[in-house]
């Protein structure tokens, strides 16, 4: 199928995959098993090649890592992954993310928050729970119980 320009295409594969969204979905879900043992041999039959490749790149697939987490989505990454480790369970990480980014005061005592030890930003949470409380300074956070 010919296109004029690329948005034409971006435009054509965006409807096509709304209009298969389900279909895709069900094929992969048939095909979970075969996929899986298709990757297993994938990954055995060139095990070495990445192993060499790593190797080879590793400076350089380090510094794309250290520059990636200096942008917006690496360290949303960084944050969300921090969160997880430590128990936290939500619906909406997203959600409590850019509540996170967007508080500058504590939730309890309305002290502003910045990167000093005691007046920096946590993400209080209850530890037998993991549920999400409140966006607190670190003092707050410390004395909670």
């Amino acid at each position: 199928m010919p296109f004029k320009n690329s948005e034409d295409k971006a435009e054509y594969m965006k409807q096509y995959y709304l209009d298969n969204k389900e279909k895709k979905k069900q094929y992969r879900k048939d095909n979970q098993e075969k996929t899986k043992e298709y990757n297993k041999k994938y990954y055995e039959d060139n095990k070495k090649y990445h192993q060499k490749y790593y190797e080879d790149n590793k400076e350089k697939k380090m510094e794309y890592k250290k520059e990636y987490r200096k942008t917006y989505n690496g360290l949303k990454v960084d944050r969300l992954t921090c969160w997880k480790q430590r128990g936290l369970i939500c619906e909406n990480l997203d959600e409590i993310y850019d509540r996170y980014i967007l508080t500058e005061v504590c939730d309890n005592c309305g002290i502003q928050l910045n990167e000093d030890f005691n007046t920096k930003k946590c993400m209080d949470h209850c530890h037998t729970t993991g549920e999400f409380r409140n966006i607190l300074c670190n003092l707050c956070n410390v004395n909670r119980y």
